[in-house]
């Protein structure tokens, strides 16, 4: 591959054709099911879905024998699953490369600065501001642009399908059916493509060894049927507030935040261990620099080795939404009747999902404080991943294209989100090998206000996807 003319060619489709695309797709508030039950109605997904599949189809002008299908199964009521844009792209040889993202969006989220919004695009140099850019609307567009630059320098490469889906931000339930669906049209991949993960900086590419699962649910704690006077009831009434806490002391250390159910912990491999060390002696402070910090506060421990296994292989709790609780404007003295929490629990890789809420819940309901009513409903529960062993036409195709394109080595880490597809595409092709990657740099604060996507790296990205998988070809 000639390098400096497939980045030439990155930066050309990204201004012309990709950044444009990008900036319709995040005016589309195309919310995953879980947070817009009513997506059907809505019509936000299939607008979504209709402006991705569309440019996909002009992109055949540049890809000969492109193949591009929106797919839509059925549920077990005959209710219709979120939809899948599947794509074909014949290659020389007999192995398949799959390429994988998705196109549903969290929340809005509060706390977006003056200018901002998660639905109107915003440009502002290198970034490129807008809920959905750089998680994960990108992928679609970036995935068919690598695969032309490979057709623009008469490259061969394998037959490559890509598959963009639209519930993972609700845990991807539809995909297993689709997954069997398609599994014929799939085929056995040898390399599986992911751009849907982060990089610890912008300076080089960064590849996803390992994912957390996760676990959540709604804790509620209920000890009156009613409200009454506090005046009259506190003191002789438990709060349910307290009660709260009692329950979450038996989860997590208040003081350093170890989760305290030994059922979610895992033995850390030495080689994610050692990782993690090289990670952190390249990052220095870059490790807890990157958030938006108030001034005067602190990590919870200055060891960078420490804190990057604490996001990627150790468990941790999180307080997501509450009810109960009024607002502040209209909160009067009364001792309030229940309070209900949103827990969100990242579990390690190699740790069953089933098991770690059956372990969740037996610690909180259990034995309840004043004989209150407790109970923990659990939703979602996905399953952590970690990557096989890494062939060694992989390393040197990664380390390569990092040094081509960013112009410094590749660097390995595990990530603290979940992308459930992974640990099931992990079981079906356990011979496949994995890149893992994206755009999730230092303060695009995915799921949070002010997300934007670094625009040179989704250039670079582009171009280094498209000589891994000349090299794959070629290993």
């Amino acid at each position: 591959m000639n390098h400096t003319t497939a980045l030439a060619s990155a930066d050309s489709i990204w201004e012309k054709e990709i950044l444009p695309q990008l900036e319709r797709y995040i005016r589309i508030p195309n919310k995953s099911p879980a947070f817009e039950p009513d997506w059907v109605k809505k019509g936000h997904m299939e607008q979504a879905v209709k402006l991705i599949s569309d440019w996909a189809q002009t992109q055949a002008a540049h890809i000969p024998g492109l193949k591009v299908e929106v797919v839509q199964l059925q549920n077990e009521k005959g209710e219709p699953r979120t939809p899948v844009i599947f794509m074909e792209i014949p290659g020389d040889g007999k192995d398949t490369v799959l390429l994988y993202g998705h196109l549903d969006k969290q929340p809005e989220m509060t706390g977006w600065r003056q200018g901002l919004s998660p639905w109107e695009p915003v440009r502002e140099g290198d970034k490129l501001f807008g809920r959905g850019g750089a998680d994960d609307g990108y992928s679609s567009f970036a995935s068919l642009a690598a695969i032309r630059l490979l057709k623009e320098q008469k490259l061969p490469h394998s037959r490559c399908v890509v598959i963009i889906e639209a519930c993972e931000e609700s845990g991807s339930y539809d995909l297993p059916a689709y997954i069997e669906a398609l599994a014929p049209r799939i085929g056995q991949p040898s390399l599986v493509v992911c751009l849907d993960s982060g990089c610890a900086n912008y300076e080089q590419l960064w590849m996803t060894t390992s994912l957390r699962g996760l676990v959540s649910g709604n804790l509620r704690v209920d000890i009156l049927t009613e409200g009454v006077h506090s005046g009259d009831a506190s003191g002789i009434v438990p709060s349910s507030f307290r009660v709260l806490r009692q329950l979450l002391d038996r989860v997590d250390d208040v003081a350093t935040g170890r989760v305290r159910i030994e059922g979610l912990h895992v033995q850390i491999p030495p080689a994610r261990l050692e990782q993690a060390k090289a990670v952190a002696q390249v990052l220095g402070q870059e490790v807890y620099d990157r958030f938006p910090w108030v001034q005067g506060s602190r990590p919870v421990t200055n060891d960078g080795t420490e804190l990057i296994l604490n996001r990627t292989w150790r468990p941790a709790l999180s307080i997501t939404g509450s009810e109960g609780m009024p607002a502040l404007g209209s909160a009067g003295n009364v001792l309030r009747p229940f309070t209900s929490l949103k827990l969100s629990m990242r579990i390690p890789p190699r740790l069953d999902p089933a098991a770690a809420t059956k372990a969740l819940k037996e610690a909180l309901e259990s034995n309840p404080p004043y004989g209150a009513k407790v109970t923990f409903e659990g939703e979602k529960a996905s399953a952590g991943w970690d990557a096989p062993a890494l062939a060694p036409w992989l390393e040197k195709a990664t380390a390569e294209a990092s040094q081509a394109f960013f112009g410094k080595p590749f660097m390995a880490m595990g990530e603290g989100g979940t992308i459930p597809f992974m640990e099931m595409l992990g079981k079906k092709f356990p011979e496949a090998q994995f890149l893992i990657t994206g755009v999730l740099g230092p303060s695009s604060n995915a799921h949070g206000p002010n997300e934007f996507l670094h625009i040179p790296t989704g250039k670079k990205l582009t171009a280094a996807v498209a000589s891994v998988v000349a090299t794959h070809f070629k290993r």
